[in-house]
């Protein structure tokens, strides 16, 4: 029998995409053939699906669609198990098609794309087809499908952060210019009164607790307080923060210069929220050619 090597393990799976595992696997079927390994691989795309399905996806990219009057528009995470998936072009094309298909087909929930159709074949069809072919779990995951009062923006940043933004009056530059300051700075709500009140307790309570140990007297403490809630406001709200392209003016000063008001924005970044596994290349390498 021939000798299966990480080098011909890692040869493979850069041909095909497929896991480790699965490509010592052919390799050993095929007694070390390349193109008979390769081949095999392909046969079994189909049944890789409900094998990469228990896999956490934590990579990914972030899709954005906009009609041309940009008055509707979609953003869309879809998540991967690596970085290296999220870069293949079928994947990219496959978030794409998706993203455009939320607006088109005015989509609400993300269970909802299980019903739906492009070009004839659902959307759970075409993602199993592409976890065959990739060889990892690929998971759409959230969607924002926005129908604008004013105008649509997006911008997106190495696919891996997003943000859709609903502006009303303004041009096109201050719209692509609000959207990638959102991007840099990830406000939280647009104003005070989008922020979650327990929130705002929080931080008065441990600005107290602080100030406490830092021996201040009890009749500072309330105006102590206040001062880190108005500071904390400041960085999280989008009105008050500094414009990142000039921080002598708030976002909102720059809006009243431009006659312009912000409806809403959205912002996604990949993986927020999920529990990533660690992952060590080099073991995985080890352990496939140790089989």
């Amino acid at each position: 029998m021939a000798e299966i090597t990480a080098s011909m393990v890692m040869k493979l799976r850069g041909q095909t995409d497929a896991p480790m595992m699965d490509c010592k696997k052919a390799l050993t079927e095929a007694e070390g053939d390349m193109t008979r390994a390769e081949e095999i691989l392909r046969v079994r795309f189909g049944n890789k699906a409900s094998k990469a399905a228990g896999r956490i996806a934590a990579e990914g990219v972030v899709s954005s669609y906009i009609t041309k009057d940009r008055k509707f528009g979609s953003l869309l995470e879809v998540n991967s198990e690596t970085d290296f998936c999220a870069k293949n072009e079928e994947f990219l094309n496959f978030t794409n098609e998706v993203a455009k298909a939320i607006v088109d087909q005015k989509l609400k929930t993300i269970d909802s794309l299980n019903e739906i159709k492009i070009d004839n074949i659902t959307i759970e069809e075409l993602r199993t087809q592409l976890i065959g072919k990739i060889g990892e779990n690929i998971t759409p995951r959230r969607f924002i499908n926005l129908s604008a009062k004013g105008t649509l923006y997006s911008y997106i940043h190495g696919s891996k952060l997003g943000v859709i933004l609903d502006l009303e009056s303004g041009n096109e530059e201050l719209g692509k210019d609000i959207a990638m300051h959102i991007a840099a700075t990830k406000p939280k709500a647009i104003d005070k009164n989008g922020i979650d009140s327990e929130l705002i307790d929080t931080e008065r309570r441990v600005a107290i607790e602080k100030a406490k140990e830092a021996g201040k007297p009890e009749e500072m403490l309330s105006k102590i307080a206040d001062g880190t809630v108005n500071k904390f406001l400041k960085e999280i709200t989008l009105l008050n923060q500094s414009f990142v392209k000039d921080d002598k003016i708030t976002i909102e000063t720059l809006l009243k210069k431009n006659n312009a008001t912000i409806h809403a924005f959205h912002i996604y970044i990949v993986g927020d929220g999920i529990e990533k596994k660690e992952e060590d290349f080099a073991a995985e390498v080890a352990a496939a050619s140790k089989g």
